[in-house]
């Protein structure tokens, strides 16, 4: 078995954040997520996790984020079986063979290097098919020939991105997939500034720059743009999976909007 040492770059190394986390929870008695997937290619990767510094409530956090991703996918696939998924910002995400039915077709996007990287794991098959881009490079969108519904993934990725490119990314997306939903993961302003200091991040080198209060307010954006949910943290059945600690925390958080906007998912329609 090859094993990979790794070296990426600033926000490029967040996706390890991620990709640890998922790992450790996969190994828990009861998991919120089981990524084994994940599992298996931390075999084959060198590098010292314990660098990461990824405090347990970061751990949380991310898996159950990519549960409540992963259920907007499945909950797509089962209206439209033979849907496309576009998963931007994929990082070492192995949410394809997560949610497979046998049918989707399914685009995973990220920095050339990043994708060289998860080439050499998990290669292209008809179904499964890689995008090395920047996702503000916007001659990606020229790369693909999408038929039917359509749902854009973007987890853990726009808090990295400036606004005036988020807005044009919805608009990018709106012209070349009109009809499509769009779910990602945002955060409250207040927590982008306060998630600049976070340990794990720091050490990464990266910077966030966008996070949105109101949802609606990207209906303004354009005259399309559809607001249709937002999922919040707390009320994820898979809290109670957890700690009693950690239970009571995210059942004080959830009685509060400013928590509960802190950190959420939402969904629109393009």
């Amino acid at each position: 078995m090859t094993v990979e040492r790794i070296k990426l770059e600033k926000e490029k190394e967040t996706l390890l954040i991620t990709f640890y986390s998922k790992v450790l929870e996969t190994q828990k008695k009861n998991p919120i997520l089981v990524d084994e997937e994940a599992v298996k290619l931390m075999q084959r990767i060198e590098y010292d996790y314990s660098l990461l510094k990824v405090p347990k409530k970061t751990q949380i956090t991310v898996c159950i984020r990519a549960k409540l991703m992963d259920d907007y996918v499945s909950e797509f696939l089962l209206k439209h079986p033979q849907g496309t998924v576009i998963n931007m910002g994929c990082g070492l995400d192995t949410r394809f063979f997560r949610v497979d039915n046998g049918a989707v077709k399914w685009f995973d996007l990220d920095f050339p290097e990043v994708m060289e990287l998860k080439s050499k794991f998990f290669p292209e098959t008809d179904r499964y098919r890689h995008i090395s881009s920047s996702v503000t490079d916007w001659t990606w969108l020229e790369q693909i020939q999408i038929e039917g519904k359509v749902m854009v993934v973007a987890e853990g990725l726009l808090m990295y991105v400036q606004e005036n490119e988020v807005k044009i990314l919805f608009e990018k997306l709106q012209h070349k997939l009109p009809g499509s939903q769009f779910v990602f993961d945002v955060f409250s302003s207040m927590t982008v500034n306060k998630i600049n200091r976070h340990p794990s991040i720091k050490k990464t080198g990266a910077n966030l720059y966008w996070g949105i209060d109101d949802a609606k307010e990207i209906e303004r954006w354009g005259d399309n743009f559809a607001f249709i949910e937002e999922r919040y943290f707390a009320e994820s059945k898979d809290v109670s999976k957890l700690s009693f600690g950690y239970r009571m925390g995210f059942k004080v958080a959830g009685l509060f909007p400013v928590a509960n906007k802190a950190h959420r998912i939402v969904l629109y329609q393009l």
